[in-house]
């Protein structure tokens, strides 16, 4: 696969994954929403509030990567947002507003970068140099972790 055809098919990811958050959480009691499940693991709300969250630092660093020479991209401590009132709450309607927003943007972003610009970087303080083209693999992978954690949350609950 070429990697114009990999970028597409990432960037089709990014495009559904709102969608697929709203049928996973969809019709679920605030108790199923926030039920700790499974040990070590977020509440089926905490990882909505965290992809809402993620995604906008994610955007944000990518806006920087366009835009600046090597911007440093700063890290956030994630579990200490996931026990924020935002970050916890049964109410999902904000976060699945600002993921479809959010993600409607992103796109757009993607799909007008020029050629010439996937390999502008940032430097990461945990994990180094990061390229546009690996922050939308990055992306993508946190997409479908978080994703299948929803899913394992949902089947222990019913199990």
């Amino acid at each position: 696969m070429s990697a114009s055809n990999a970028r597409s098919e990432a960037i089709e990811k990014i495009r559904r994954l709102p969608q697929q958050v709203e049928e996973l959480v969809s019709g679920l009691s605030p108790q199923e929403l926030t039920a700790k499940t499974l040990a070590d693991e977020w509440t089926v709300a905490q990882n909505v509030h965290h992809l809402a969250d993620s995604h906008i630092n994610g955007y944000m660093r990518c806006k920087l990567m366009a835009t600046e020479e090597n911007p440093t991209l700063k890290p956030y401590d994630e579990g200490a947002w996931a026990q924020l009132a935002d970050g916890s709450s049964p109410d999902l309607s904000d976060s699945l507003a600002l993921l479809k927003a959010l993600h409607a943007r992103w796109v757009q972003f993607w799909e007008n970068l020029p050629e010439d610009a996937w390999e502008r970087s940032g430097l990461h303080p945990k994990h180094g140099a990061v390229s546009l083209v690996r922050q939308l693999d990055l992306c993508v992978a946190h997409s479908e972790a978080h994703l299948d954690q929803i899913r394992r949350t949902l089947a222990a609950s019913k199990a």
